[in-house]
């Protein structure tokens, strides 16, 4: 039975990932910050870990919490939107914070701890990125900091993926989403993007380890 982690599934996309994993007879490894989250996720079938991905302490205790187990899929879900300023406003110190931290930080805290999993089973490490971190394309400077992250999150995982040469790291823009982030006037669906993703990520080979996909499978270019 495959075995894929999802980190950061407590609610919209993650959560979804976790329901699709699950009803496609794998085993699903899925972490949450709260109790509300968790209890989600365990309604649900999967297993759980309890894991804030801004919190170095409690990203330490994955290292034990999955010692020895062989992840064939994994996702890197966990992240989180700034005030949509422009850069007009510096953002504040402690909103850069917040966003660096879940969605960059994060990240490289975990790559090292998940991906020699990812490399044990020769699977596939996805991280959800956004067309708004590309820099030969930018629309404007709206959610700058938002942008930031991800401009620095697609370096952190194009860097990492040459430590592991026996993973496939992916990183995936999921479509303008009705999530919490997205808001309800997005244009997709959480189901329709999320088995999208899935396909997507599923149908990478390795000349795609580190490439940057869009949720309908096409390849982002010049990002």
């Amino acid at each position: 039975m495959p075995t894929t982690l999802i980190l950061g599934a407590s609610r919209g996309i993650g959560l979804e990932l976790a329901r699709q994993h699950l009803a496609a007879g794998e085993r699903v490894i899925a972490t949450a910050r709260g109790d509300e989250g968790l209890a989600a996720l365990r309604a649900l079938g999967a297993e759980v870990l309890r894991l804030d991905v801004a919190d170095p302490a409690s990203v330490s205790g994955l290292s034990w919490q999955l010692e020895g187990e062989k992840i064939d899929t994994a996702w890197y879900v966990a992240g989180v939107m700034c005030r949509r300023t422009d850069a007009r406003l510096p953002p504040a110190r402690l909103e850069f914070d917040r966003v660096m931290h879940s969605n960059v930080l994060g990240a490289m805290q975990v790559i090292p701890l998940v991906a020699p999993l990812v490399e044990a089973a020769h699977g596939r490490f996805g991280f959800l990125s956004s067309t708004m971190g590309r820099i030969t394309e930018v629309s404007g400077s709206n959610a700058w900091l938002y942008r930031t992250s991800k401009a620095a999150l697609n370096m952190a995982v194009a860097s990492a993926r040459h430590s592991y040469p026996k993973a496939l790291f992916v990183l995936l823009h999921p479509g303008w989403v009705r999530t919490d982030m997205g808001g309800p006037q997005a244009a997709v669906a959480v189901s329709d993007s999320v088995t999208r993703l899935r396909a997507t990520l599923a149908s990478t080979l390795p000349h795609d380890n580190g490439a940057f996909f869009d949720h309908d499978g096409s390849r982002v270019a010049g990002w």
